[in-house]
């Protein structure tokens, strides 16, 4: 946007709190600039790089709330920068704009979520069951719409994060990014366990490897979801009465061998994925440290977080 077309709207000025900082640190700093109406949080910080802090890094593609790049924390909530509307933030009260803190920072507003993508890996991927002859003959599967749905869902998820962000698991304890999956990728294994031609068994990869016990459904994950993606109630608590099942439930046992509904084992399962080991590696960078500015209170969806600072309790587990 031209600087000639930017003309102050009917809210005077605005004032912007970014992050400013490194992995060796940083600060907030203020950018006042004037308001305009119409627009999101992205739009402001393309007018403050183009005016006032060229340097300031930001990752974003689509602006179009589709390609999850430009996950953020605004006013304490983990959210999409180019979907979160000025107009629907506090009038008059400075608009603070920080990195996710669960992923170590990269610099500014740009945090390192490889470890996302290390999780990925750990996921046994999809695997179809053989062809009927009556398929053979068909030229393709068939499957009943119902158990179709079941799973779409879980694919209009863009990766933006955020669910991962705002996990108290991770968030607030860094040592269990070696032993917990995280939403994302429960809702991932959820997409592919739900599938009526697959068969690996991730359950118990999920309970022993991947820390699904350790989510106390606390729902926050889908409060800040863009895609509106029922990950708790759809998806987490769906595969914990699996796992429950697949582990003490004799009659479903018995149900699935008159059904002949074998699946791989779990050793099968984890054999066909990219990667094995711990659900992810450590990082090398810590990630806590990034101070609250004054007046604003971290928040995870609508509820109060913990104090932001390093803990060594351990994560509550179920």
């Amino acid at each position: 946007m031209a600087e000639e077309d930017v003309q102050p709207g009917a809210g005077g000025e605005i004032t912007m709190r970014l992050w400013r900082g490194d992995e060796t640190g940083g600060e907030f700093a203020d950018y006042v600039m004037p308001a305009v109406e119409g627009e999101v949080v992205l739009d402001v910080i393309h007018r403050v790089q183009a005016t006032q802090a060229p340097d300031l890094a930001c990752r974003w593609n689509c602006k179009a709330g589709k390609c999850g790049s430009c996950s953020a924390e605004i006013n304490g909530r983990p959210s999409l920068m180019c979907m979160t509307r000025m107009d629907t933030l506090p009038p008059g009260e400075t608009v603070t704009v920080a990195p996710m803190r669960t992923f170590p920072i990269l610099r500014d507003l740009v945090t390192d979520v490889s470890y996302n993508y290390e999780v990925a890996k750990r996921i046994p991927p999809f695997n179809p069951r053989a062809k009927t002859e009556d398929e053979v003959e068909a030229g393709g599967y068939r499957m009943q719409q119902i158990d179709v749905e079941r799973s779409q869902e879980f694919r209009k998820c863009i990766e933006c994060f955020l669910c991962q962000d705002v996990c108290h698991v991770i968030r607030d304890h860094e040592e269990n990014k070696t032993s917990f999956a995280g939403p994302r990728f429960f809702a991932r294994s959820a997409e592919l366990e739900m599938h009526p031609l697959d068969v690996n068994d991730r359950r118990q990869l999920l309970q022993e490897d991947q820390g699904l016990g350790k989510c106390n459904i606390t729902k926050c994950c889908t409060e800040v979801c863009p895609e509106h993606i029922k990950i708790t109630d759809n998806a987490i608590i769906p595969l914990k009465e699996r796992a429950v099942d697949a582990k003490y439930d004799p009659i479903a046992w018995l149900g699935r061998k008159i059904l002949n509904r074998s699946k791989r084992t779990p050793a099968e399962a984890a054999a066909t994925s990219p990667a094995s080991g711990p659900a992810a590696v450590q990082p090398d960078v810590e990630v806590h440290g990034i101070p609250v500015p004054v007046g604003i209170t971290a928040k995870r969806a609508d509820a109060p977080a913990p104090d932001m600072t390093d803990t060594t309790e351990d994560a509550p587990a179920v």
